[in-house]
């Protein structure tokens, strides 16, 4: 059974805590890991990308020179794709790159990522954490105690002051047991639980 190292809120070590083993320990799919991380990042493309057609570029709706007779070739525009200037052909266009895999897939693969983590012993529980208000220095003073590089913490429920307190860290992401997946586990370091976001994250991906 996967176990994490216990803290206290302020850093203190408690000893150890055991981890579900449905959920932190099991074989990863790598292959579905792939699969849901594109899929998560292609979700997360703004695609704003945008160029013109030769009908959107302004200007060019005078024939530059006549058909024929001038020993140059034809040209209807300056706003040909052909010319600076011009149009663009096939040029992207904004349009929507997100799409879903099965829910299942997804849970899955979020198994598969904490069990990564669990399995090279960058899975660290609180028992608590707390803020009265957002105080970012607190919360960098307490991650420094428990971790050596970037980490994803994970409350039970969506704390507002924690996520105020850890939006300006470079490396540091917080969200609630609800919200995390396979990608922002993966795009950190270490995975710092409150005791309650493990107890939440095992009841709800047991298979």
């Amino acid at each position: 059974m996967p176990k994490a190292a216990l803290y206290s809120p302020e850093g203190e070590t408690l000893g150890e805590m055991e981890l579900s083993d449905t959920v932190f320990g099991t074989d990863v799919n790598t292959g579905l890991l792939h699969e849901v991380t594109v899929m998560l990042q292609a979700n997360r493309r703004t695609g704003t990308a945008s160029t013109k057609t030769r009908a959107e570029v302004r200007g060019g709706g005078r024939k530059p020179w006549r058909q024929k007779g001038l020993g140059r070739a034809r040209a209807g525009t300056i706003r040909s794709p052909l010319w600076r200037g011009g149009g663009i052909v096939f040029g992207p266009s904004p349009r929507d790159y997100s799409y879903a895999l099965p829910r299942k897939a997804r849970r899955e693969a979020l198994r598969s990522a904490l069990s990564v983590r669990a399995g090279e012993g960058r899975v660290v529980v609180l028992e608590q954490l707390a803020m009265e208000r957002p105080k970012t220095a607190s919360l960098v003073r307490l991650l420094d105690r428990v971790v050596q590089g970037s980490a994803l913490v994970v409350t039970g429920d969506s704390d507002r002051m924690v996520a105020l307190s850890a939006r300006n860290v470079a490396g540091i992401m917080s969200l609630p047991a609800a919200s995390i997946n396979a990608l922002d586990v993966l795009a950190h370091e270490w995975l710092v639980l409150t005791r309650d976001a493990a107890r939440r994250l095992e009841e709800a991906l047991a298979p």
